[in-house]
């Protein structure tokens, strides 16, 4: 006893020493860092000229002096504010000055040029990115950073190459997904055996690791070189830079941006640019209203050691991602970080520091200590290496971990160039030219709807959910990305009145715009599924692998539900909004906003596309029309920011449209399957004959009690059955009765992973999925939707008449794979490269497995590239001549291609439904 009382003794002493221990050696550090960090900005500049308050500045580095002017004004207006002096505000500019408004932009930066996060970040610039977006933004940092060190300016690249490394076959399966998509992205890689590894960098311990992925062309910058290079490039051609000068307020009019007001004065502007990084949600505050940008910080390590004899300069980034970690050559040592599977909030009672001085936070070794163990592990010579400093950086993180970029939806021509963690740099060339794009052109080259700030809601804004989400959201980085991740954090949030009904019924939930929808139902004795502690237990769907899939045969029962019997199916996450007006002036509206023909009979339902100007889908909904100045459209739940923002641009100015979402107004519940009519016919008196109510109308009925369910004829899947949208407060009744009533026909809850698998079969194609703002309806086969002669010139259509002239370049397409085992084989998941005759062609965007066909189902597009890789006219000629196969993690598969909705045999059959798929891919333009 007495012993143990002196060894805890013991043990206390040596905590509290080590803790003094720790607390001098901060200080002492951050006393050498701010002595470092204040040289840095008097030696690195090169005859730059900036504005420093009212002072100004002339640095140079090679007579290491400054000079100073008289006071300087800010101007009195400018076109383009750009808020925020690190490398992505500096990108902007740079871009700008590109497109001819240098003189016409102004850089404001509340600190010092490149000191937030840019000067301390670790540098890496890697092509490979979670999607094309992404990737081609990376490709274009690349290619600048490239072109500026070849004109002899500076910005610290190095094509070092990268290399990743696999501890599990899990692991090598996402790198053989990777080579294989690699064709698609053009980044050169290859596959290498645990030996080669050692050979690339000897300095890893190789014993545990089954392979790993090298892509030469990947390498490093220098965030601060790059910051000024950039700025300065775009001060010779008039850009003009203000340091120490903050914005206080932006001032807008009609909801556009009129002024930004800084702590020096107020300059006039037409467009504003948030580049401020870490504070940009802070920033986003200081407009009325306010605009939601949805980050929040976590802590961040950086470990530096003393330089390292005899260490390589062209050693290669090291992701070591099964254990978190990264490493790269520094200037002769060791910069080595990660992304913890659990993060630390910084700053959670949301007092973000004003000053990069108070932004950094004293060193959690405890909670360190996790990466760190990995890092001596991976590399056993660091144990010998001299630590110089290890720097906690707080980065700020959105919620879903990718960047945010676009309009704001809230105020017209302000835009946001944030969230980009911690690889601005890699982002940073992309970004800032597509950026520049939407200020001098109104639209970007590239399709980056996937990061647009319209994909939040004011939800994802919330301070305490983004707390809890970010704990989550770094880990993200390196984790095991299996198909159809879910968030464990910030769920039961937004729920259907029938949530509670449908948890007891057995659902696991996925979750989408802050939205818990039922993904498939859990049989009987499936009990280890793992929970979340919320207000209730919510169980969180899953996947955890590339194979068949653990929901497979409960998804497999949903589905022939739906197909044999009913299905019942919970819609409520869609998007609902109500538009109308005192005459017909809502009509005129949505001819113009729709491509389709929306003026339709009363009850009548029509789907159609929203086109942008380049013909491209800026939403894909269906339109119920309710009365003669009603109408209520139904979209995808992802829309629900898009398309408000897109019809609040283009409303009428006199205000005679009225535009009301009403999404949380009524719960949705979809029935499918062939015993529909006779379920739904014993709950209202209304006859549901085919001939008083057919396919793609819209009734008021009475259900059960329950009276006003707006109940339309389709089901978004090709199956016969009805969405019934029911006012919130008859929701549990009229479910209840559905149920009751269904038992015996044989009812079934369906989730969205079964409805999947139908639309998949049916070959639908969905928005956020197949369809995106650059896809015409001629490319994905819907020009019969598509009504070029009803008497208007509608958004978009000058650009698809232009196509249909000149003949398309790529169409949608549906391939059934040939020789795949689903028990042995790694099933299809997206983005797989098409082949066809053996050579490139496409890539699959939704797959699935198909049930009635017993194969995997892939859609996606095939073009036709000619020997220098441009495309040219595709033909369905084309389509159908060819041999296809799909590159699935490396192996190719034999497919079968179609161009149209094949014909689903069925116990059942119904010749409404067989004349309807018949019938509607005839119809054309």
């Amino acid at each position: 006893m007495l012993y143990k009382n002196l060894y805890c003794f013991y043990m206390q002493i040596s905590k509290i020493i080590r803790n003094i221990r720790f607390i001098v050696i901060y200080f002492i550090t951050m006393w050498y860092h701010s002595k470092l960090f204040c040289n840095k900005f008097i030696t690195k500049w090169d005859n730059f000229v900036f504005y420093n308050c009212n002072k100004k500045i002339r640095h140079s580095s090679s007579k290491s002096t400054i000079e100073t002017n008289e006071d300087v004004n800010l101007p009195k207006e400018t076109k383009v504010v750009i808020c925020g002096g690190g490398v992505m505000g500096g990108a902007v500019a740079y871009h700008l000055s590109l497109m001819g408004l240098g003189s016409q932009t102004v850089i404001i930066e509340s600190g010092r040029l490149g000191g937030g996060t840019t000067w301390h970040t670790s540098g890496l610039v890697g092509a490979f990115k979670p999607s094309l977006a992404q990737v081609k933004l990376a490709q274009d940092s690349i290619a600048l950073y490239k072109e500026l060190e070849e004109k002899g300016l500076s910005t610290g690249w190095k094509q070092c190459g990268s290399l990743s490394l696999a501890r599990t076959r899990d692991r090598m399966t996402v790198f053989k997904r990777m080579k294989a998509q690699s064709i698609s992205y053009n980044i050169e890689c290859n596959l290498i055996t645990p030996k080669e590894i050692q050979e690339i960098c000897p300095l890893l311990r190789i014993d545990d690791l089954i392979g790993g992925l090298w892509i030469s062309g990947d390498g490093v910058g220098d965030p601060y070189k790059i910051c000024l290079t950039l700025i300065e490039e775009a001060r010779k051609k008039g850009v003009k830079i203000f340091e120490n000068c903050k914005v206080t307020k932006i001032v807008t009019q009609n909801n556009r941006i009129k002024a930004v007001k800084t702590n020096h004065g107020t300059i006039e502007c037409e467009h504003f640019v948030n580049c401020a990084g870490f504070w940009a949600r802070n920033v986003g505050k200081l407009s009325e209203p306010y605009v939601k940008v949805p980050l929040h910080p976590v802590e961040h390590y950086y470990l530096h050691t003393k330089p390292i004899n005899d260490l390589d300069p062209m050693t290669p980034v090291i992701r070591d991602l099964d254990g978190y970690i990264y490493f790269r050559e520094n200037n002769g040592s060791l910069l080595a970080g990660g992304f913890e599977p659990v993060a630390k909030p910084a700053f959670e009672d949301g007092t973000i520091p004003e000053s990069t001085e108070e932004r950094f936070l004293p060193e959690d070794w405890d909670h360190f200590h996790i990466l760190l163990e990995q890092m001596l592990y991976r590399i056993p010579s660091l144990g010998n290496a001299i630590l110089e400093k290890l720097c906690n950086g707080p980065e700020a993180f959105s919620p879903d971990c990718k960047w945010i970029v676009g309009e704001a939806p809230e105020i017209r021509n302000y835009y946001i160039a944030a969230g980009m963690k911690t690889v601005g740099i890699s982002a940073a060339g992309g970004v800032g030219r597509a950026t520049a794009e939407l200020i001098v052109n109104g639209s970007t080259s590239l399709d980056v709807y996937e990061l647009d700030v319209s994909r939040f809601l004011g939800l994802h804004n919330n301070r305490k959910f983004l707390r809890d989400r970010v704990k989550e959201v770094p880990g993200m980085h390196y984790a095991l990305q299996y198909p159809h991740h879910e968030f464990k954090t910030g769920r039961n949030l937004r729920m259907s009145p029938i949530y509670p009904k449908l948890r007891e019924a057995g659902a696991i939930f996925g979750q989408v715009m802050g939205y818990e929808r039922p993904s498939w139902f859990q049989l009987n004795d499936d009990n280890d599924l793992e929970t979340i502690d919320g207000f209730q237990r919510c169980k969180v769907a899953y996947t955890n692998t590339f194979s068949k899939p653990p929901w497979f045969d409960s998804v497999s029962n949903e589905y022939a539900a739906c197909r044999e019997f009913i299905g019942l199916s919970d819609y409520s996450s869609f998007t609902k909004i109500d538009l109308w007006s005192n005459g017909v002036e809502v009509v005129n509206f949505l001819q113009y906003l729709c491509s389709n023909d929306v003026d339709v009979p009363i009850g009548s339902i029509i789907h159609t596309g929203v086109q942008n100007y380049h013909g491209g889908y800026e939403n894909d909904c269906s339109l119920a029309r309710i009365a003669f100045n009603h109408y209520m459209m139904i979209a995808p739940t992802i829309q629900q920011t898009r398309c408000k923002y897109w019809i609040n641009r283009h409303l009428p100015v006199d205000g005679s449209v009225a535009v009301s979402d009403v999404t949380s107004a009524y719960t949705a519940i979809c029935i499918m399957g062939p015993a529909t009519r006779q379920l739904l016919s014993e709950l209202t008196d209304t006859d549901l004959n085919p001939k008083n109510f057919p396919f793609f109308t819209f009734k008021e009925l009475d259900v059960g009690f329950a009276n006003g369910i707006r109940t339309m004829n389709l089901t978004h899947t090709g199956e016969l059955g009805y969405v019934l949208y029911i006012p919130n407060e008859f929701a549990l009744h009229v479910y209840t009765r559905l149920v009751d009533a269904g038992a015996k026909y044989g009812i079934k809850h369906a989730g969205y992973y079964a409805t999947r698998a139908l639309r998949v079969e049916k070959f639908y194609a969905f928005w956020g999925q197949d369809l995106d703002t650059f896809t015409t309806p001629l490319e994905c086969g819907r020009t019969w939707r598509v009504k070029l002669d009803k008497g208007i010139n509608f958004i978009g259509r000058d650009a698809l008449l232009k196509q249909r002239e000149e003949g398309v370049k790529r169409k949608y397409v549906q391939l059934l794979l040939n020789d795949h085992d689903p028990e042995l084989d790694t099933w299809c998941w997206g983005n797989e490269p098409i082949f066809r005759n053996g050579k490139y062609c496409g890539m699959t965007t939704t797959t699935g497995y198909g049930f009635t066909f017993k194969k995997q189902v892939c859609l996606g597009f095939v073009q036709n590239f000619d020997s220098q890789g441009h495309s040219q006219e595709v033909t369905n000629e084309y389509i159908l001549s060819g041999d296809y196969e799909v590159n699935v993690a490396g192996i190719k598969f034999p497919a079968k291609c179609h161009l149209h909705s094949p014909n689903l045999p069925t116990k059942f059959p119904d010749k409404e439904r067989d004349s309807y798929h018949a019938t509607r891919d005839q119809q054309v333009i």
